[in-house]
């Protein structure tokens, strides 16, 4: 596999640095004239500061380099042209969503193409007998299910970027959200998909049908490659029936991390499974509260948030199993609501987290480790203490019924110093989660900032599997090369 600067040094990059295309050299005007020969011409785009918001996801300190051109094909037969010129000339290629992405798995490599798949927009088909839609990778999340909504149907998956977000980039990452701890991950609704291969090869993996087992499961190989094994055109998925049940809220306030982490082992204990289970501390609450003046409580240490969607009476009876939980294990306030008004206000202390701090001004660095939900407090426990003894301001958002952490890492503008102790929390915490028998990624992916992590916290057997099967599916490393392995 091919080594990048990167993964020696991911957190020591100024994007600002490199807004340039690269100077072609004879394979790359050789590919340039190719693909002016083979596309229309607002397919390409060679100007820089057409191309610039091309160049990096939203990665905060994720290297990216110079590419050639963006592309931004409008079918998958252009997608297969694009890569096979590109193949031909040894030239790499990054596929590539809506850039909404917080590894830097679609960030740009020097010399390379860049793939936008964002005008692949067409939702080809709802089949309401079935319980399935066939999508193009540049469908946005909320789109797709705002058009399943239509014909009572739902999509679940529904990572925080779903407004933006596509279902492309949440295949090629396996994105998670909200409602995943009680109806899984992207993995979990992807029935086939049409590939275009290293090679420039359209394939069909996977099957339409409830079940299949004919050969290998070529289409879950796929999700969560990061476009390191193949470029995805479409996406078939499949839908559930519509939710028409309000839901139940059941909120607690609590004076410690630990008490929520203990309270989350409870719920889990009791064999309860919420709809929805988020925690989101003090420091998100007053983010909030300075951004949209949310009259949020800020005098706790953090608030566990819990839905459950099931029919009444069982709703009734599991909210108030939860915040029986809640209350055995310190809360000092509780409240359960069927009001949605109510619910939506106190959920937007969750969603609005991450764009509160962003409005700050502060480099703001999201990680994304998963541990066993018995676990979950200690691995608070232990965030607090890397906050401490690094001096770094961190944040807590979390999916805690899946034992799922986005601890939000705070830097000042321009503070060098700052920015080190924030890299070593960061390595910090990823070192706790492994510890502890957790991931180094729940739902963001490998990219560039995760690939040190991963060879920690997987053993020599595995990683040489995968690299196996990168060699043999993309043998010149032309897909996405740095990322992931």
């Amino acid at each position: 596999m091919s080594e990048t600067p990167t993964a020696a040094r991911p957190f020591g990059w100024d994007r600002t640095s490199a807004v340039r295309m690269a100077e072609p050299d004879d394979a790359g005007r050789a590919l340039l004239a190719e693909l002016a020969a083979a596309l229309p011409a607002d397919r390409v785009l060679t100007d820089a500061d057409t191309a610039r918001p091309y160049f990096h996801d939203e990665a905060e300190w994720a290297e990216h380099g110079s590419p050639l051109a963006v592309v931004r094909p409008r079918s998958t037969a252009e997608v297969a042209a694009v890569v096979r010129a590109s193949a031909r000339h040894r030239v790499p290629v990054v596929p590539r969503g809506a850039g909404t992405g917080l590894s830097g798995g679609a960030n740009a490599v020097d010399g390379g193409i860049v793939l936008s798949l964002e005008r692949m927009r067409e939702i080809l088909e709802i089949d309401g007998g079935e319980r399935l839609a066939v999508v193009q990778p540049g469908v946005v999340n909320d789109d797709l299910r705002a058009a399943a909504a239509a014909q009572d149907l739902w999509y679940p998956p529904d990572p925080a970027s779903a407004p933006w977000s596509t279902i492309g980039g949440n295949v090629a990452t396996n994105a998670g959200g909200l409602c995943c701890v009680k109806y899984g991950v992207t993995k979990d609704y992807v029935l086939a998909l049409e590939i275009v291969t290293a090679a420039g090869e359209i394939v069909r993996v996977g099957r339409r049908t409830a079940k299949g087992v004919t050969g290998y499961d070529l289409a879950a190989l796929m999700v969560g490659s990061e476009g390191t094994l193949a470029v995805i055109t479409e996406i078939t998925v499949r839908l559930r029936p519509l939710r028409t049940t309000p839901p139940r809220t059941v909120v607690g306030f609590f004076d410690t991390l630990t008490d929520c982490g203990a309270a989350v082992a409870a719920v889990t204990a009791a064999g309860l499974q919420p709809s929805i289970f988020e925690l989101v501390d003090h420091h998100c609450l007053h983010a909030v509260n300075e951004w949209r003046n949310a009259g949020l409580p800020e005098d706790a240490a953090a608030l566990l948030l819990a839905q459950t969607d099931l029919p009444e009476p069982a709703a009734e009876i599991e909210a108030r199993g939860i915040l029986a939980a809640f209350e055995a294990h310190g809360a000092r306030d509780t409240l359960m609501s069927t009001d949605p008004v109510e619910a939506d206000a106190l959920f937007d202390a969750r969603r609005l987290a991450y764009p509160a701090f962003e409005q700050r001004g502060d480099a703001l660095l999201t990680e994304d480790v998963c541990v066993p939900r018995t676990r979950v407090a200690e691995m608070l426990g232990r965030i607090q203490e890397i906050a401490a003894r690094r001096d770094t301001l961190v944040a807590n958002v979390a999916h805690v019924g899946d034992g799922n952490l986005h601890p939000l890492i705070m830097v000042p503008q321009g503070d060098d110093a700052a920015r080190e102790r924030a890299q070593r929390a960061f390595d910090d915490i990823v070192d706790a989660a492994i510890e502890l028998g957790g991931t180094v990624t729940g739902e963001h992916g490998v990219g560039l900032l995760k690939r040190a992590g991963m060879r920690r916290e997987l053993d020599p057997g595995s990683l040489a599997l995968q690299k196996a099967i990168k060699s043999a599916l993309d043998p010149d490393d032309i897909l996405n090369p740095g990322k992931v392995l």
